[in-house]
C-alpha cells in the first residue's frame, strides 16, 4: 500500500485486525440477527407481538463470535463479500447503461425497469453469479476450489454419453415445459 497518512490508517487497521474480525463479526452478528427478527423463530412476547430482541441478540452474539473463531470461516465470509461487491458494482454499471437508451420523458412516465424476459434472465446471471462465487470461497481438501472440482466435471461429462443423455432430456422436459405454459394463448380453438 502506498506511504500516505490514509494508506497507514488502512495498514493499522489490518494489523489491528479490523478486517479479520471485527468486520466479519459485525456483519456475521448483523444478519442472523436481522434474520431472527424478521422469522420470530423464539417466538413474541406481549400483546403487541414484539420479538424477544435479548435472546435474538444473544443468538446472534454467540453465533457471530463462532464464525469469528473459524479463520476458515472468516476467509470465506472475505473474499464472498469482496466478489459481491464487484457484482454489485457491474449491476450498477449494467442499469446505468440501460438507462442510457430511455429519453428523459420515458423515464419521468414510467422509469427505468427491467421487465419481462430480461428480468428473469438477469436474475437467473445473477443467481449463477453468486452460485460461482460461493462455489470459488470454498476449497477442498487438496486445495482446490469447489468451482474447480464442478468444473472439472462438468468437462468430463461432457464425454460421459449417460450424463449428456441425462442433459438432453432436461433440457426437452424444460423446453416443453415452457412452450407448454399456461396463460398464453395461441393458434386458432
Amino acid at each position: 500500500m502506498a506511504q500516505t497518512v490514509l494508506g497507514n490508517v488502512i495498514e493499522f487497521f489490518k494489523t489491528l485486525g479490523v478486517y479479520d474480525v471485527l468486520l466479519p463479526f459485525l456483519l456475521s452478528f448483523t444478519i442472523t440477527f436481522a434474520i431472527l427478527e424478521r422469522t420470530k423463530i423464539f417466538g413474541v412476547e406481549g400483546k403487541e407481538g414484539h420479538t424477544k430482541k435479548n435472546l435474538n441478540a444473544m443468538v446472534a452474539f454467540v453465533t457471530a463470535f463462532l464464525v469469528v473463531a473459524s479463520s476458515k470461516l472468516v476467509g470465506i465470509i472475505t473474499k464472498v463479500s469482496a466478489e459481491l461487491i464487484v457484482l454489485l458494482l457491474l449491476i450498477v454499471f449494467f442499469l446505468m447503461l440501460v438507462g442510457t437508451f430511455y429519453s428523459k420523458e420515458d423515464i419521468e412516465k414510467k422509469g427505468v425497469s427491467l421487465e419481462g424476459a430480461w428480468q428473469i434472465g438477469f436474475m437467473v446471471f445473477i443467481a449463477i453469479a453468486l452460485l460461482a462465487i460461493f462455489l470459488d470461497a470454498l476449497t477442498t481438501a487438496d486445495g482446490r476450489t469447489w468451482l474447480e472440482v464442478v468444473w472439472l466435471w462438468l468437462a468430463s461429462a461432457t464425454t460421459n454419453t449417460g450424463v449428456a443423455a441425462i442433459v438432453l432430456i432436461i433440457l426437452l422436459i424444460i423446453v416443453m415445459l415452457w412452450v407448454m405454459r399456461p396463460g398464453k394463448k395461441g393458434g386458432s380453438d
